[in-house]
């Protein structure tokens, strides 16, 4: 194996032993580089066929999509599971009249060091936008312009005759597909569950059992909602299934009682201290907390272990959760491992609604800037970092989060401004869209020609592949002066990363203190 994708990849040059750093066993790794390549293929196939003014069912594009976000980091261990996606995409090919010749799959099957890098860097922001069109897909939101572009960006990668520059150009359209599939995903997710409302959600615990919702997935926590609303059972959340909360026809649910635990790294003692069974509904899984617990770990969608019961869909969508539910009333209530409150639910709708108070807060001084620090967290010390710069923060300057990066500061006692809180928690990371939405608004309040000139600075950190679609995302709309870490991508070479920094000025992160400095001048 050798995989590069994510920030904790071993000395920041990437795994290549016989298990990656997130757990991902060598064969696993193999299977999903396989996949991969026929994914790609499979795009080359689609586009091929709409030239030909073909017709590509919007079932191929779902399966593209829920296959590559298997592929993400944390995501899916099973190697069943992953060789059956590949021979559905092999049958598809064939069923298309794609070319299936045999290339070397894998990311060194690309010699030149500078292509392979653009080439990553588009195949992970694809990746991350996959789970995002998934997401949607499965509330019932689907476009076939989204999946055509899917497909077009796919073939993209196999395509030899590209040049820097056009790779360059090609990387801009993944984020401008990125920025779209969040923008089918906010819709799927306010359609179908009402607007965000702010929202105080309790870390403590109550005296029933429970079960433990993972993950992402509204629809799979709602399906388990509804199965469990008379069971005497109660529902918590966990990591970046914490906005769950924040939505009305979610929160209305009186089991749905609290959020346990923290960001998705502390798995291996929180749930050995939950108790009851865990549901995974897409990526963020952790083999070391996983195993030995199979039997109390539920997986559902793109999301796979081996050993642990995985819950498929009906020919309706629905899901049968009574084996979970069963085994939760055998097991004890949740063992209690903090207690209080977090606040949030101040998605774009909720922000663009005090944007009179925003704007007079400006204009008189009490708000001199916005920091947007979403994104993924981690393992690593070195993230120690966000809580510092989040407390080392002036009293005047506002952070804006989404993603479970929020964990590192959002139980800090920050307070507030004019009654606005001072951290606003817009949701998972496909809610940093709500950011994009809430600078375009204040662009056009102020009048500025360049969003760049807005009172907002970004400081970002990354893990995984959906932050890599989230920060294409910001690039192809033209935000520029992002600050990225805790370190920079393995995988963008040293030439690469000047083009970034040159036309981008993507930069790095020092001390809390002096890049509060810095960011603030």
């Amino acid at each position: 194996m050798f995989c590069f994708q994510c920030q904790e990849t071993i000395n920041n040059k990437g795994c290549s032993a016989k298990m990656g750093a997130c757990g991902k066993l060598n064969e696993v790794a193999v299977a999903q580089d396989d996949l991969i390549l026929t994914l790609k293929k499979l795009g080359q196939a689609a586009c091929s066929q709409q030239q030909q003014n073909k017709d590509v069912p919007l079932t191929i594009g779902y399966f593209m999509a829920e296959a590559l976000f298997a592929t993400i980091t944390n995501a899916n261990f099973n190697l069943q599971a992953i060789n059956n996606y590949h021979a559905k995409a092999q049958q598809l090919i064939a069923q298309f009249g794609g070319n299936n010749d045999n290339h070397l799959a894998g990311v060194l099957a690309t010699g030149d060091e500078d292509i392979r890098s653009w080439r990553e860097l588009m195949t992970y922001g694809l990746k991350g936008t996959a789970a995002y069109l998934h997401h949607a897909a499965v509330l019932g939101y689907e476009e076939a312009e989204l999946y055509s572009a899917f497909y077009e960006n796919l073939a993209n990668l196999l395509n030899d005759t590209l040049t820097i520059n056009d790779l360059t150009a090609a990387t801009l359209a993944v984020g401008r597909l990125a920025g779209k599939a969040m923008a089918l995903l906010d819709k799927a997710n306010t359609t179908s569950y009402g607007q965000p409302q702010p929202t105080q959600v309790n870390i403590g615990v109550g005296t029933r059992p429970a079960i433990l919702v993972s993950g992402h997935d509204l629809k799979d926590l709602e399906q388990l909602l509804s199965q469990t609303e008379n069971e005497g059972l109660d529902i918590y959340t966990h990591s970046e299934m914490l906005p769950a909360h924040y939505y009305p026809k979610l929160s209305r649910y009186k089991h749905l009682v609290g959020n346990y635990g923290n960001a998705w790294f502390k798995q291996h003692e929180e749930f050995n201290q939950f108790n009851g069974p865990v549901l995974f509904t897409s990526n963020c899984l952790v083999p070391a907390a996983v195993k030995g617990n199979e039997a109390k770990i539920f997986t559902t969608g793109a999301v796979g272990y081996p050993g642990c019961t995985h819950i498929t869909a009906d020919s309706r969508g629905e899901k049968d959760f009574s084996a979970l539910i069963a085994l939760a009333k055998t097991l004890p209530p949740p063992t209690q491992i903090e207690s209080g409150y977090i606040i949030g639910g101040f998605a774009h709708n909720q922000v663009i609604a005090v944007a009179d108070k925003l704007v007079a807060a400006i204009k008189e001084g009490a708000i001199k800037k916005f920091v947007v620090m979403s994104g993924c967290d981690g393992r690593h010390n070195s993230r120690a970092y966000y809580t510092d710069f989040a407390a080392d923060l002036p009293k005047d300057v506002i952070i804006l989060t989404s993603g479970c990066a929020k964990y590192r500061y959002n139980k800090l006692n920050l307070g507030d401004i004019n009654g606005i809180p001072r951290v606003l928690d817009a949701g998972q990371c496909n809610d940093s869209y709500s950011w994009l939405v809430v600078a375009l608004k204040l662009q056009e309040v102020f009048k500025v020609n360049n969003i760049n000139d807005l009172p907002i600075v970004f400081n970002i950190a990354w893990y995984e592949q959906k932050a890599v679609a989230v920060l294409l995302a910001l690039l192809a709309n033209g935000i520029t002066n992002i600050h990225l870490g805790p370190t920079l991508p393995a995988f963008v070479s040293p030439n690469v990363l000047k083009l970034l920094g040159d036309n981008f000025k993507i930069g790095t992160i020092s001390t809390a203190a002096n890049d509060v400095s810095t960011m603030l001048s």
